[in-house]
């Protein structure tokens, strides 16, 4: 069945820029209520999204599509199918708590507007990025995603970690989006279409490739460095120098998921391999574990979420690298668990954070009593993320185990690595629900209290999700598991979700040791974080200090090329120039036996009968004198300013020589950048003196000469090897043709400057705005004074002493 088409989608993926416009005008206006106000927005799109809801579960595909660049097959085309509708969804619900949230948590800040702005400006690149069908519309989303966490991570800009933070996340990610870009272009290449459902259909044609090795590369390097997979993780904790709202939005449902997405979204075109498989689970296991052992180590509260992040990250890459069908219901499941349980736990980490004074976990505890909203949110997102019965996450766990259970020893092993990765996260999970809220009230910074509702309800209401869809299984198999695991796979799946515990099921063994295990490391953390932090102090450096090691060094390579490229000697720029264009000359000519023309072989007849020149009027012979003889002025000149005006002379005659052959277009240009030239020169000459004479070493005089000689051979050798070809009319006879049925224009050099080379004309018009403002700029520039010169000093008379007689 073919998709119907729907306009709506573009504007739920647009909207929110429209918004961001406009936000920090509504928090002028609306003041604290901002947050709220905008929070519409999301929670509009969101509604939005739910009326898509019965047309995908029921099989079919919602798309929309704008023409963009029709000549390349271009379209601003999105398409809805249950992958991208589940992460829209989660995208735009996270998201109205999200502004709820952000509204209350930057209460009073100045910058409050700008804040809200960015967060949506975030939200509409994410919601435009899963959105999308076209890949080029794909990769604008993606690195609007790069741009707009760049200006999240280092919103609180006075601060040196948080502008390191958000440098570091736009390097890494933006080297994935030109990894994505090639990728995109390669797809378009081997599929005819830049739309992804058309390459999606075409999966075999991909595969089998000689190329396919190649756009594997490139969209594995693009989803690895979004969704922080090792190595390349490290970016992530570093993005938690921003404020706590953008750490929950990051981390639950938009940019760490877009990698995740893309994977998920391109496994019915290059999924299925040995080379896919290997390598997503290769490592995404070694992510997880990483992450998970990472988290162990760390105290903070947010850099302990992050580090799960990263883990979790790595389990769904697992999870779409095996690729079946309990594995892919896994991957999704786990994902909708994941963006209940992180974005609420972020949450309840800011609220702790905003209301005690402190996220270090080894100076909290008993906040129970005094933050009990909190605490209930924390705990409900808690056992999501434990995985214990009645909740989405014991679901995703199952389901992963099943995907597992059985087959070769890979898979045992494999499901080890789940297992123990599992049990890490479960025992993370109780470190942050146990730790804070229970056992003996600590004295922290501030005096705790619960905080604004504004701030709870995103915990409440995510944590509560986690349970209210774990205890309806039908509908989160049917709804959500078989349309957002057929999109994956491209193919009908089936859903054995139930409640009912099966005591002889190994599965729920498997389970059990998990929880076993997870509360084996929740008492046993501390010994743990002290062995972790040996291991790191005795390793000596990370892939964070190796990054540095690589920006310093990259950073010190550029300014010593700048300083031996640009080194701010004029007369040198202009030699290495002619001496390039020499070389572009004579390199050419001298390689394709083009000097055959001036040493002509027997085909080729007599030299000096290819060389002839017009039978030309007195006048013309004047107009060449009066050009040659301006040429030799310039070159005699005795001072600066009769070398101007030689040069205004010579150019006139070449305006002349334009105008008598049939060309006043160029002639009248020519003219004008005559006079043109010589007022500029003149006026820049007023700081210097004019009627000296710059005096030159024999040595720069031989260089400049021989340099000049050099290129003039070369052009005209050049123009007579152009001249006595072919003429090919093709280029001209088109231009003849096209010029008014295209563009309308009966003066074809019209045409040709504004419509066919429109772009470069602009880009004259540019240099030469832009030298006329260097030139204003010197001309506006004040004088210096002179040295004020004492007036000169009275003559001192000096007595001589009187002579004492005897």
């Amino acid at each position: 069945m073919g998709p119907s088409l729907d306009a709506g989608i573009g504007l739920a993926a647009l909207a929110p820029f429209l918004a961001a416009m406009l936000a920090p005008f509504i928090h002028r206006l609306a003041g604290g209520f901002a947050g709220w106000i905008l929070a519409l927005v999301p929670a509009s799109i969101f509604v939005l999204l739910l009326g898509y809801v019965p047309t995908v579960v029921g099989g079919e595909v919602i798309a929309s599509a704008i023409p963009w660049v029709p000549a390349y097959g271009i379209n601003l085309s999105f398409l809805v199918d249950g992958l991208s509708l589940i992460f829209a969804l989660t995208i735009s619900g996270v998201g109205t708590l999200i502004m709820l949230y952000s509204g209350a948590y930057l209460a009073g800040h100045p910058q409050q507007g700008r804040f809200l702005a960015f967060m949506l400006a975030f939200m509409g690149a994410m919601l435009g990025l899963v959105l999308a069908d076209s890949l080029v519309v794909l990769f604008v989303f993606w690195e609007l995603t790069s741009v707009t966490s760049f200006l999240l991570i280092g919103f609180d800009h006075t601060r040196q970690a948080a502008r390191r933070g958000a440098i570091q996340a736009l390097v890494i990610t933006n080297i994935g989006g030109m990894f994505l870009l090639a990728g995109a272009i390669l797809v378009q290449q081997l599929s005819g279409s830049w739309e992804m459902s058309a390459a999606r259909a075409m999966g075999d044609v991909l595969r089998e490739s000689g190329l396919y090795l190649v756009v594997l590369i490139c969209f594995l390097g693009a989803a690895f460095t979004k969704s922080a997979q090792f190595p390349l993780h490290f970016w992530l904790p570093n993005a938690m120098e921003a404020p706590t709202p953008v750490s929950a939005f990051l981390h639950s449902a938009t940019m760490v998921q877009a990698g995740v997405y893309l994977l998920a979204r391109m496994t019915p075109s290059l999924g299925g391999t040995e080379i896919w498989t290997n390598v997503l689970v290769l490592f995404g296991g070694v992510t997880l574990i990483w992450g998970a052992l990472g988290a162990l180590k760390q105290t903070d509260l947010k850099q302990i979420l992050a580090q799960t992040t990263i883990a979790s990250l790595g389990l769904l890459v697992l999870l779409i690298g095996l690729g079946s069908d309990a594995a892919i219901a896994a991957m999704v499941l786990y994902f909708v668990a994941h963006a209940f349980y992180k974005a609420g736990l972020f949450m309840v980490a800011g609220a702790i954070d905003h209301e005690a004074g402190t996220r270090e976990i080894t100076v909290l505890g008993g906040l129970a009593d005094k933050m009990p909203v909190t605490f209930i949110g924390a705990a409900l997102a808690a056992l999501s993320m434990i995985g214990l019965p009645l909740t989405v996450g014991y679901f995703a766990k199952e389901e992963m185990y099943l995907a597992l259970f059985g087959g070769e020893w890979t898979a045992w092993l494999v499901l080890a690595i789940l297992v123990a990765g599992n049990a890490m996260l479960a025992g993370v999970a109780l470190m942050v629900m146990i730790r804070p809220f229970l056992g003996e009230a600590r004295p922290t910074p501030k005096s705790p209290h619960e905080a604004p509702i504004a701030m709870l309800a995103g915990p409440i209401l995510l944590g509560a999700a986690g349970v209210v869809a774990g205890i309806l299984p039908d509908w989160l198999g049917h709804d959500v598991l078989v349309p957002g695991a057929g999109a994956i796979l491209g193919r009908g799946v089936e859903s054995h979700l139930t409640l009912a515990l099966d005591l002889t099921s190994p599965l729920l063994w498997l389970s059990a040791l998990t929880w076993a295990l997870a509360i084996l490391v929740y008492r046993q953390v501390d010994a743990i974080r002290t062995v972790l932090r040996r291991f790191d102090t005795a390793l000596g450096w990370t892939a964070d200090t190796v990054f540095d090691a690589v920006m310093f060094g990259l950073i010190r390579f550029s300014g010593a090329v700048t300083r031996f490229l640009h080194h701010g000697q004029l007369e040198f720029y202009l030699v290495l120039v002619f001496a390039a264009l020499a070389l572009a000359l004579f390199g050419p000519m001298l390689a394709w036996g083009g000097l055959d023309w001036i040493m002509p072989t027997a085909e080729l007849g007599d030299w000096s009968q290819r060389f002839s020149l017009p039978a030309l009027q007195f006048y013309e012979w004047g107009i060449i004198a009066l050009a040659v003889l301006g040429l030799i002025a310039v070159l005699v000149a005795p001072t600066r300013l009769v070398a101007i005006l030689s040069l205004g002379v010579q150019g006139t005659a070449v305006a002349l020589i334009f105008l008598m052959f049939g060309a006043p277009d160029l002639a009248f240009t020519q003219l004008m950048v005559e006079i043109l030239s010589v007022v500029i020169l003149t006026f820049v000459m007023t700081r210097l003196r004019l009627d000296q004479r710059d005096h030159r070493r024999f040595e720069d005089w031989a260089r400049d000469g021989t340099l000049a000689i050099i290129c003039g051979l070369g052009v005209s050798l050049m123009l007579m090897l152009v001249l006595n070809g072919t003429l090919d009319t093709r280029l001209s006879e088109f231009f003849t043709a096209t010029s008014v049925p295209i563009a309308h224009g009966h003066n074809i050099v019209n045409v040709i400057l504004v419509d066919y080379r429109g772009f470069d004309t602009l880009g004259e018009i540019a240099v030469v705005m832009g030298a006329g403002m260097a030139v204003v700029t010197l001309l506006r520039r004040p004088k210096k004074p002179p040295m004020p010169v004492a007036p000169p000093a009275p003559p001192v008379r000096v007595r001589r002493p009187r002579k004492v007689a005897s």
